[in-house]
């Protein structure tokens, strides 16, 4: 069985949602249709940056502090 699309009320900036509509009007898609493509997109992007998170895990890491101290004895500061 095909999955129904959930409708639901978004605000846009005046300008932004006049921008999607031309946007819309000039690559003939609809608006839904961009809005749905830009948030897959982005969930795709947090996707991506929690997998580099994942893999940086085991990294050592190092306060702000003791990088601070480590550069001006390295004579960078």
């Amino acid at each position: 069985m095909a999955e129904l699309s959930k409708r639901s009320t978004i605000y846009f900036d005046p300008q932004l949602h006049a921008a999607l509509r031309l946007k819309a009007a000039h690559t003939d898609r609809s608006v839904s249709d961009l809005v749905n493509d830009a948030v897959r997109a982005s969930l795709a992007e947090d996707q991506e940056d929690l997998a580099a998170f994942a893999d940086r895990v085991a990294e050592p890491t190092i306060s702000y502090e003791a990088l601070l101290d480590d550069l001006k004895a390295n004579g960078k500061l």
